[in-house]
């Protein structure tokens, strides 16, 4: 068994295997955004909901993004990842080219007062979080999570209904075969 604590670190992508039947984290890409001795943080990125910033903020917005479901904890809550490092201070760097939360007043004025690229910006409702060693524990059991290295392009670019399969073809060989299995095996 290999020690899945070396391998959890800020920009792993949690890979939901295919067979994984939490309604939660079925066909998901989570990005681990703080995995330390007190527990893990991450977003779910390919759970877009129906709502935009400004359903949820008494705010106007000249860019009202959509909102995406980060995970099953604290829904009422609100997370962002982003592309500005300079313009959002206080965020933490998780991978190259992704920063994770920062300033509010600065994200909200960057919102209110600009339309930044719609690839550089997303907001999220909840978050998905493992209490101390709880992650480690599902990873080495093979509960159901695949680690890979995560990709800025995939936080932002990639259209949400297709980043799981588009990640599992990009890992090769049985995970790109593994890309193909529906959703519903009945439905084959």
């Amino acid at each position: 068994m290999s020690d899945a604590s070396s391998t959890l670190t800020p920009g792993t992508f949690l890979v939901s295997a295919p067979v994984m039947q939490d309604p939660n984290f079925r066909r998901t890409v989570v990005l681990l955004c703080d995995h330390t001795p007190e527990g893990s943080f991450g977003l779910v990125l390919n759970q877009p909901t129906d709502l935009h910033l400004g359903d949820v903020m008494d705010n106007y917005f000249v860019h009202d993004p959509q909102l995406f479901l980060g995970g099953p904890v604290q829904r009422e809550t609100l997370h962002f990842v982003h592309r500005y490092a300079d313009a959002i201070p206080e965020s933490i760097s998780v991978l190259p080219g992704v920063q994770w939360g920062g300033s509010y007043d600065s994200v909200e004025a960057l919102v209110q007062n600009e339309k930044p690229d719609t690839d550089a910006l997303r907001f999220f409702l909840g978050y998905t979080g493992w209490s101390p060693g709880q992650l480690a524990r599902e990873v080495e059991e093979d509960d159901g999570w695949i680690l890979t290295e995560g990709r800025a392009e995939w936080v932002f670019q990639t259209n949400p209904e297709v980043l799981w399969s588009q990640v599992m073809r990009a890992m090769g060989g049985e995970y790109a075969l593994l890309s193909t299995f529906p959703d519903d095996p009945r439905m084959n």
